[in-house]
């Protein structure tokens, strides 16, 4: 079955699908980063939200 693409909040509340618009656009707002470094978080700490909200900076 196919994503349910209405569904704007993540799949998984615990990890980051950066390639989703919808969850890139949902994570960036909830962590207050702009995407782009919220890709380069995703590269550095990996796709679970708790290791991100981690990081100082």
């Amino acid at each position: 079955m196919a994503d349910d693409k209405s569904n704007r909040g993540p799949a998984d509340r615990a990890r980051i699908n950066i390639h989703e618009a919808y969850e890139v656009e949902y994570w960036s707002k909830e962590l207050g980063v702009d995407p782009e470094r919220l890709r380069e978080l995703v590269g550095k700490h990996g796709v679970m939200a708790a290791d991100i909200r981690k990081d100082p900076g």
